[in-house]
């Protein structure tokens, strides 16, 4: 029995995997399920158990989502927990002939470093879309990154990170972070990147936890001053965006 019949039911009741973003970039987004995150070592992540093995039951839960899509802002993000690269093939097929029949253009995809080399034969085969990659940076100071969160993007130099992607992901909200660190993070990712996605850190089974004073600080300090940058999103609750449990 594949291992996903009954977790992946589970999922189904409780999950939502299709919404709309109606602030600053209008877009839809799509939370698909693969076979799993391939790195599986961030300290900080538990999304990890939204996988299923079976890429039959996988594709059937991904077209059921992928036909609510209507193309409504010619602009479409895919997401699943862990990067693109664990899609099916077929439910990647579908995603192209969706856009197709939908008339969108613009496709967002998410991957994590390890897959950079092949991203270039990812944008060739959509071509035909206007294709933006996210990463899941966290943030750019090395050590933090690697010592406390595990990210396992062993590249210091923020020019190089960005080499292969357009946007990324930034992760506040922790104990050992400071103002000017999370500031510091916030420019180099609009200087680096097309766009940026702040979220803050959620209680969730892992023993990374929320700190309450760091998140007091950006709060108080940092999201005024960035929360109307047409940039950046900022993700109070990771459910912000409308899909996840």
């Amino acid at each position: 029995m594949p291992c996903c019949v009954l977790w992946g039911a589970f999922f189904i009741l409780i999950m939502e995997r299709y919404s709309k973003i109606s602030d600053k970039r209008k877009r839809e987004i799509v939370l698909l399920r693969g076979s799993g995150c391939v790195y599986g070592k961030c300290t900080f992540c538990d999304y990890h158990t939204d996988k299923c093995s079976s890429e039959t039951e996988n594709f059937d839960l991904n077209s059921k989502v992928l036909s609510r899509v209507t193309g409504e802002f010619g602009d479409l993000e895919i997401i699943n927990s862990g990067s693109v690269f664990e899609l099916d093939q077929k439910t990647m097929e579908l995603i192209k002939a969706t856009c197709r029949k939908k008339k969108i253009s613009t496709l967002h995809f998410e991957a994590h470093y390890l897959y950079k080399n092949k991203i270039p034969a990812l944008r060739q085969e959509f071509e035909d879309f206007d294709l933006k990659m996210k990463l899941g940076l966290e943030t750019f100071d090395y050590s933090f990154r690697e010592n406390t969160l595990k990210k396992g993007i062993k590249e210091k130099d923020a020019a190089i990170i960005s080499e292969y992607f357009d946007e990324a992901n930034f992760l506040f909200g922790i104990k050992g972070q400071t103002v000017q660190s999370m500031e510091q993070d916030i420019q180099l990712g609009l200087a680096n990147f097309e766009r940026i996605c702040i979220n803050i850190m959620c209680k969730n089974s892992t023993a990374i936890q929320p700190d309450r004073q760091v998140i007091f600080e950006f709060m108080s300090r940092l999201y005024p001053k960035y929360r109307d940058n047409d940039r950046i999103d900022i993700l109070i609750k990771n459910t912000d965006f409308g899909v996840g449990d």
